[in-house]
């Protein structure tokens, strides 16, 4: 990779002759495919990007002028030609790169854009910034928004106040007719009527052939009629939206013709205005297995084979696909059930339901707050909705459940997929904050299942209640194993009991498997405990207050942020019944996260058997001696060493 080893900075980028690039963006698709399959990532739309980053990096001087990426997923090559290609081979890993742009990485990532639709926002911004100081004359504000991204309703509010202004402004729409899977919606089906109008695209291409040949007056002939507004075009293809808008329209452009971009880039930047330039690239380009992949062109993979694009490992039952099991089998119970994804049908599991019902199923796009009050509208007609969303996701729609489902006692179910710690994603993708965030919202049950049963079950419950919003939640990945209770009681699974409980330890989710080795640690240690699971963690039942009252401590795990969570809600049942047991919350830190392993993670946040175990018995001879103090009785954490 002769070309590749020698860009150190987007200047080397810009010393390229022409004729060399083609190598160049050649030379990076290896290196993206080499690299991604081995650590996995989001190998699919970068390998659609390649052209379209070289032509920015030429065009623009990053990072004096700003390039934000949205999503971010798609900055891989950028972060290549800005000096950090040594750092693939660590690529999502602990203390390793970053799967987004980030601010801690260089000094051309501005933002560390990884929630979508929001980059024509920070744009908008910040061309405002820089007009109030002075600066807009000598820097260039760029937005490169695609793989879905403007589907999502924050996008269309930017453009709204961006095409209301003569602020310049360049925005690159990336327009891959994808997001996760194939984008839908009205503006798909207008993009895709622009990608598709061959008229204007082949009139161009004639003349382009043609004057090229011309000697002496050919070439400046064709930039002429290149430059043309809408006379030219609108006699052989339709009127743009985004012209409708009143905002000027460029393309649509080849987007790996890395030449032709270049071209329409430095139309743009020498444009006094908001200016759209429309590229049409192909995720997975280059890469014949991603080609090939109908479902999601290799959108996000695991390790794979280079070769083959199969995975290394083959992976087992996971709570996705026993979600995704059980919903059909619901629907074939309930006609009345239908499904709800933002532009997530294959991740989050209804791609299946889908087939099944593909009358029943609706994909809103990157829009989970339509989607959301869509679902309460669904509800009214009397259907019950399933809206299934990364739970990091959820943060975005939190208006629409408390005000458009929760106060009209809407039953919409909420299946929260990657709940908790994920991990390799980074701060933005940890589904730590749905717990905490939803804890507030009057009248909503959270269910919180330990194993493929409970989550069959769970599942089947919510859709029951036709009278509140219900949220399912688990893990990222693989199932773990069976964890039968020991005995079942209103309110709660006893998982393990020893005698005489000193020790409630009130178990969240799909750590009841480390919460039953801490009892086991502790019974060693001559500490009575009995662990129980609520199943259902909102509202707290009764049953866990009773059982708390007979307890000398009180601890509660969950795999989410200590800061107003389960512990925090069972802590107040307990003040309101007027117990004084100690209560302590061990989970995340209320803190953004960096990127690494799940279990890496975990062991960051001291959320191990041997760490909590280790606290407990601390808490405990604390407590022997008298030295517990009047704090611990209102649910603060364990301590720093068992929450950080």
């Amino acid at each position: 990779m002769a070309l590749l080893d020698g860009i150190r900075d987007p200047r080397d980028v810009r010393a390229l002759p022409p004729e060399q690039l083609p190598e160049l963006a050649s030379e990076i698709r290896r290196f993206l495919v080499e690299k991604v399959s081995a650590t996995g990532g989001h190998l699919g739309p970068n390998l659609g990007v390649v052209e379209l980053t070289i032509a920015l990096h030429r065009v623009f001087r990053s990072p004096d002028d700003i390039i934000i990426w949205d999503t971010g997923h798609q900055a891989y090559v950028h972060k290549i030609l800005t000096g950090r290609a040594a750092g693939f081979d660590r690529l999502r890993q602990r203390e390793g790169l970053s799967g987004y742009p980030s601010r801690t990485e260089s000094a051309h990532d501005v933002v560390e854009n990884s929630h979508a639709s929001t980059a024509l926002s920070y744009a908008d911004g910040l061309a405002k910034a820089w007009e109030r100081r002075g600066l807009l004359d000598q820097h260039h504000v760029v937005a490169v928004i695609g793989d879905g991204a403007l589907t999502g309703g924050m996008a269309w509010e930017a453009l709204n106040n961006i095409a209301d202004s003569e602020r310049p402004l360049v925005i690159v729409v990336n327009d891959n007719a994808r997001s996760y899977s194939p984008t839908i919606g009205g503006l798909a089906h207008h993009l895709s009527t622009l990608r598709t109008t061959h008229g204007y695209e082949r009139f161009m291409s004639w003349g382009k052939r043609v004057l090229h040949r011309t000697p002496v007056v050919g070439d400046p002939i064709y930039g002429a009629l290149h430059g043309m507004k809408k006379g030219v075009k609108d006699m052989v293809a339709p009127q743009g939206l985004f012209e409708d808008l009143g905002l000027k329209y460029i393309g649509p452009i080849d987007g790996h013709d890395e030449t032709e971009l270049e071209f329409a880039l430095n139309r743009a930047k020498d444009f006094k205005g908001p200016v759209i330039v429309h590229a049409i690239t192909h995720k997975g380009y280059g890469y014949a297995p991603a080609e090939q992949d109908e479902a999601d062109r290799f959108h996000g993979v695991g390790v794979i084979d280079p070769d083959t694009g199969k995975p290394v490992n083959a992976g087992g039952p996971t709570w996705t696909g026993a979600f995704s099991d059980e919903l059909v089998r619901i629907g074939e119970d309930r006609p009345d059930v239908v499904a709800i994804t933002a532009a997530m049908l294959g991740p989050t599991g209804l791609d299946r339901f889908a087939q099944r019902f593909p009358d029943r199923t609706f994909d809103v796009g990157i829009a989970e707050q339509h989607a959301v009050t869509s679902a309460a509208g669904m509800a009214y007609g009397g259907l019950h909705p399933v809206v299934a969303l990364y739970a990091t996701f959820l943060n975005r729609a939190f208006d629409q459940v408390l005000m458009d489902v929760a106060l009209h006692k809407a039953g919409v179910t909420f299946v929260l997929d990657r709940a908790g710690i994920t991990g390799d994603d980074g701060a933005s993708h940890n589904g730590m904050w749905d717990m905490s965030m939803l804890q507030v919202v009057p009248g909503l049950r959270i269910a919180a299942p330990r194993d493929e049963s409970t989550l069959r079950t769970a599942l089947r419950e919510a859709v029951a209640v036709d009278d509140a919003p219900t949220v399912v939640r688990f893990p990222k990945g693989s199932l773990g194993p069976s964890i039968p209770a020991v005995r079942s009681q209103e309110g709660y699974d006893v998982l393990c009991e020893c005698d005489g409980a000193d020790v409630l330890i009130v178990s969240v989710g799909a750590f009841a498997g480390m919460c039953i080795d801490v009892a086991e640690r502790l019974r060693a240690q001559g500490i009575g405990v009995l662990a129980v699971d609520p199943r259902w963690v909102k509202p707290v039942h009764p049953s866990i207050v009773e059982l708390a009252g007979r307890s000398r401590l009180v601890v509660v795990v969950e795999d989410g942020v200590v800061t107003g969570g389960v512990g925090a809600a069972v802590s107040e049942a307990m003040r309101e019944a007027g117990l004084t047991v100690p209560t302590r919350t061990i989970g995340v830190p209320d803190r953004f996260l960096s990127h690494g392993k799940r279990a890496e993670v975990l062991v960051e946040c001291g959320l191990t058997a041997q760490d909590i175990s280790r606290g407990i018995v601390e808490a405990m001879a604390r407590m022997g001696n008298g030295s517990e103090g009047a704090e611990a009785s209102s649910g603060q954490a364990l301590d720093s060493q068992s929450t950080t």
